[in-house]
C-alpha cells in the first residue's frame, strides 16, 4: 500500500516567527525536517504542504516537493487533507503527517504510527518514554493508552496522576506524528470541534472524542524535542554541531 509523507509547515509562529525558513546547522529547518524523512525511506512520496509561496520556493530550490494550500486552515492535519484531496496524491491510501518543525524524530515514531494502520485501526501516532521529572512541563505532551493499544486522552497536563506519590507512574510523551487512512482523515476534517482540543490546543483530541480510534505505538527512547522556541532552535544547533565533531575524523 502505497504510503504518502506530508509535512506541514506555516510561515506564522506566534513563538517563533518565520519558523520553517531558520537556519539550523547552514540550511533551513524545513530541508532538515523534509531530508530526514526522505531519507527514512518509509514513504513513498514526500511533500511539504504550505501556506507560503516564499516556503514552496524554498523547498523546491532544495530538490524537494511543495505543495501550496490555503491560508485559512486551523492545523495541520487540515492542511494535509487540502493535499490528498489533489488529483495527483489520489492513489495514495495511507498518509503519514510529520510536523515540520521536528527535525530529530525517531524513525521508530512514524513506523510506529504507520504500523497502527497495518494492524487495523483509522489513525495511528507514537509516543515514547518521558522522564518523571519532566512530566509538568506543559510543551511535553502526555498521552494515556489503553491496554488494546489505543490513546485514552492527550494532555499537557501530567496524566495519569499520581496521586498518592508513589513515584511509580509510567508517562508516555507523544510524538507529533500522525498516520491515517484516507477515509479517516477526511472524516477527520469534518467532525465539528471539541472544546478539549482548544483548552489543551491539542488538535488530536477532536478525533478521540468523537470515538474515532487512535492506535499509539510505544518506543522506549524519550524523544527529542521539537522547535517551538529561541531555546529549542539553540538546543538543535548544539546538538548537532556535537554530533558533527563526533562523526568527524
Amino acid at each position: 500500500m502505497p504510503v504518502l509523507g506530508v509535512i506541514p509547515a506555516r510561515l506564522g509562529s506566534s513563538r517563533l516567527p518565520r519558523k520553517p525558513l531558520l537556519s539550523l546547522a547552514g540550511e533551513p529547518l524545513i530541508h532538515c525536517v523534509t531530508r530526514r524523512v526522505t531519507e527514512m525511506r518509509v514513504c513513498d512520496r514526500v511533500v511539504v504542504a504550505t501556506d507560503a509561496r516564499e516556503i514552496a520556493a524554498l523547498v523546491t530550490d532544495g530538490g524537494f516537493e511543495a505543495v501550496l494550500t490555503s491560508t485559512e486552515h486551523q492545523s495541520g492535519t487540515e492542511r494535509v487533507a487540502e493535499v490528498i484531496a489533489q488529483t495527483a496524491f489520489r492513489d495514495f491510501a495511507s498518509i503519514v503527517n510529520i510536523q515540520g518543525d521536528e527535525p530529530f524524530v525517531a524513525p521508530a515514531a512514524v513506523r510506529g504510527a504507520l504500523a497502527c494502520l497495518e494492524r487495523g485501526d483509522p489513525l495511528g501516532t507514537a509516543a515514547g518514554s518521558l522522564d518523571p521529572a519532566l512530566a509538568g512541563d506543559p510543551s511535553r505532551v502526555k498521552v494515556v493508552v489503553n491496554a488494546r493499544g489505543h490513546a485514552v486522552y492527550f494532555s499537557r497536563a501530567p496524566i495519569p496522576f499520581d496521586r498518592d506519590r508513589t513515584g511509580d507512574v509510567v508517562y508516555h510523551q507523544h510524538v507529533g506524528v500522525y498516520a491515517y487512512t484516507r477515509d479517516a482523515l477526511e472524516r477527520w476534517v469534518r467532525l465539528p470541534p471539541v472544546s478539549e482540543e482548544r483548552w489543551e490546543r491539542l488538535e488530536q483530541l477532536r478525533p478521540l472524542l468523537h470515538g474515532m480510534p487512535m492506535g499509539v505505538t510505544l518506543f522506549p527512547e524519550a524523544p527529542a524535542p521539537g522547535i517551538d522556541t529561541p531555546a529549542d532552535l539553540a538546543w538543535a544547533e548544539a546538538h548537532v554541531n556535537r554530533h558533527l565533531k563526533e562523526v568527524s575524523p
